[in-house]
């Protein structure tokens, strides 16, 4: 009986760690018609100045479009990667392209960041 229970416990651990793990590569954004937005439905953009895996947009520039941060433990999945900010956060890209929100969206399906200074465009798969 004590060896069952044994056995029990080890199967309900490996389980629960087996959970926790699928949290992390789960794909920081969702498909919204043939654009991509946050976990929150708010449009996701790309900017032309970022380069492969580093974002040129700090500073004031983040406040006006916020990063989609990953969380620590978040692991890169397919075309998604995880890159180091100037300031040392973490920020998902797709396919090298960082990802950001636009601080004047104010509710879900907004896109006025869509063309921006001719630099911002709406994040696509």
């Amino acid at each position: 009986m004590k060896t069952l229970k044994l056995v029990l416990a080890l199967f309900a651990a490996a389980a629960l760690a087996a959970c926790g793990t699928m949290g992390n590569a789960a794909s920081p954004a969702m498909m919204s018609g043939d654009l991509l937005t946050g976990s929150n439905g708010m449009t996701l953009y790309t900017f032309d100045k970022d380069v492969a895996g580093q974002s040129m947009c700090n500073g004031p520039c983040a406040s006006n479009w916020p990063p989609l941060y990953a969380r620590d433990g978040d692991t890169a999945s397919g075309d998604y990667s995880v890159i180091t900010r100037d300031d040392g956060k973490k920020q998902w890209a797709l396919k090298g392209k960082p990802l950001y929100f636009w601080a004047k969206d104010m509710k879900v399906g907004d896109k006025t960041g869509d063309g921006f200074n001719n630099l911002w465009h709406v994040a696509k798969p």
